[in-house]
């Protein structure tokens, strides 16, 4: 009830992303407080979806991804999606990406989805780090 971590909750329903909301370093109390807050932003605030009905609840699988320590990349020979999230910066544009997702085999594809989520553009000077997850669900 004491640790603190960044926690990433997502939601599936039927194999396809319904919600997924998360901290890059947390804000709660603690690792619990995190995880109930994530999950209520989740089903409720994500805008890519409409919020989650209870006719829904039954078909749902929910996943918790709480963050290691966060370390910077010198180089990106020391990444693989598999094993790590990234989070990219350029100036106040950040964008993270967990591991292990599904479609997303290579470096290269996992720092272009991050900075596309992060809306930097193509050739823009990038900071990145990584950090390794605890999955549960």
């Amino acid at each position: 009830m004491k640790r603190r971590a960044g926690v990433f909750v997502s939601i599936h329903e039927e194999g396809r992303l319904r919600g997924c909301i998360g901290t890059f370093m947390p804000v709660q109390d603690n690792i619990a407080l995190e995880i109930v807050h994530n999950a209520i932003s989740t089903c409720s605030e994500d805008p890519r979806f409409d919020p989650i009905t209870e006719e829904e609840l039954d078909n749902l699988i929910i996943s918790v991804d709480v963050l290691g320590e966060i370390e910077p990349v010198e180089d990106i020979s020391t990444l693989d999606p598999h094993i790590y999230g990234i989070i990219v910066s350029h100036g106040s544009k950040r964008g993270l990406l967990l591991p292990s997702l599904e479609g997303v085999d290579t470096v290269t594809d996992q720092i272009q989805i991050a900075c596309h989520k992060a809306g930097i553009h193509e050739g823009e000077k990038i900071k990145i780090e990584r950090f390794r997850v605890i999955r549960h669900g």
